[in-house]
């Protein structure tokens, strides 16, 4: 090969090598570009503060939440365990339901939980002499146990756990567990009772209970009216049916007076209940609003006065007087006499009382304070006015006695 072919190879060797280096250079130009605009994008923006991000991140929080999006739940509130258990077997314990069905001559044993107990049950059971009912403390828990159970030991069975410290007790609402235990009884479909009638207010103030407990919750209940004999009507508005408690009138009418009783069926068995004798009462709504006046605010010596109570109240509602006047020192014998009628006043009929205190001959003695109190069956009300007794009439000058 001659000096003139190398020279040409060495040429052409020497391009290729420039060109590499060009394409290599490339990417590192634009790289570099890249970075310079992304470093003067930053010079142009500040750097944000701390409490700007914390604002933007609550920002960013209120608008996820108005859309709607899903957040934790909070964490469900355990109620506190029962202290009231049962024993089913040797060493075998459920927790008691708020009701509980067992059978007439069952073994009933509740154990309640703490190291101060006390214990409620039915009534019949405080009476019980034969020894059924048994109570006993232990250091961490109370047993009370009924053997042979009747059905007139259906009821509530209740327990509460006083904490103790030195010498004063407490019981936390926490600390309490209760239970109501009906004792079914082919033979006896009502929880029995000692009496064939029994007498019931029934006042317009509050809910009348008829107390017709049957001994188990599968027995159909209906209400009756023994003259005229017809079933009573219950809407669940007037009156209502609660199998742990009886019939209860929330609404009391002069209508639902007399004769009432409970009828039950169960399994072709049919039993009715203790007889009420419902006795309706007006009850008032309120306490009385007595007003009180005086004849004349200033008498003397020798006149006649009288002070005058009036009160305006519901009719069929009684109400009593009592006085307290200055003359009771010395035992001035008071004249009283009291009236009723029935008046209208702001498009209602209303009874309009009135008891009047008559003095006659005034007497120094007779000056102060005059105090009448009205009380129903709601409440006691006193009011009050003052009297003035001044000296008597002077004679004309230049008469004579005669």
């Amino acid at each position: 090969m001659n000096g003139k072919a190398l020279a040409v190879l060495g040429c052409s060797l020497l391009l290729l090598v420039l060109a590499e280096c060009q394409e290599k250079e490339k990417p590192h130009k634009a790289t570099e570009k890249k970075a310079t605009k992304e470093l003067k994008a930053n010079e142009l923006k500040p750097p944000k503060a701390a409490g700007q991000r914390r604002q933007q991140a609550a920002a960013k929080a209120l608008k996820a939440k108005a859309r709607g999006k899903p957040t934790a739940p909070p964490s469900p509130v355990q109620p506190p365990a029962s202290i009231l258990t049962r024993v089913v077997a040797r060493g075998q314990f459920q927790k008691v339901p708020d009701a509980l069905t067992l059978a007439a001559g069952d073994t009933l044993e509740l154990r309640c939980r703490g190291r101060s107990v006390r214990w409620r049950f039915p009534a019949y059971l405080q009476d019980e002499e034969e020894g059924r009912l048994r109570i006993k403390h232990f250091d961490r828990y109370s047993q009370l146990l009924v053997v042979n159970a009747a059905a007139a030991d259906t009821g509530e069975y209740s327990c509460w756990s006083f904490q103790c410290r030195d010498s004063e007790c407490r019981a936390g609402e926490d600390r309490m567990g209760k239970a109501f235990i009906f004792f079914t009884d082919p033979q006896e479909l009502f929880v029995p009772t000692e009496d064939y009638y029994e007498v019931v207010q029934m006042r317009t103030n509050h809910p009348t209970l008829l107390p017709c407990q049957v001994t188990s919750p599968l027995a159909q209940v209906t209400l009756h009216r023994e003259f005229p004999p017809e079933e009573v009507a219950v809407d669940g508005v007037d009156i209502s049916y609660d199998v742990k408690r009886g019939f209860v009138i929330h609404r009391p009418r002069p209508s639902y007076a007399g004769s009432l009783f409970c009828m039950a069926g169960l399994d072709g068995v049919r039993q009715i209940s203790t007889k009420y004798m419902l006795i309706y009462i007006n009850y008032p709504s309120s306490a009385p609003k007595p007003t009180v006046s005086a004849s004349a605010a200033t008498v003397r010596v020798g006149e006649n006065f009288n002070v005058t109570c009036t009160v305006f109240g519901e009719p069929e509602v009684a109400v009593d007087f009592t006085w307290e006047y200055p003359g009771q020192q010395i035992g001035r014998p008071p004249y009283v006499r009291e009236r009723a009628d029935l008046a209208r006043r702001g498009g209602q009929v209303q009874k309009e009382s009135e008891s009047i205190l008559y003095v006659d001959e005034a007497r120094t003695i007779d000056e102060g304070l005059y105090t009448c109190t009205a009380t129903n069956l709601q409440g006691t009300t006193a009011v009050s006015t003052r009297v003035r007794i001044l000296p008597a009439t002077p004679a004309p000058s230049g008469a004579r006695s005669g």
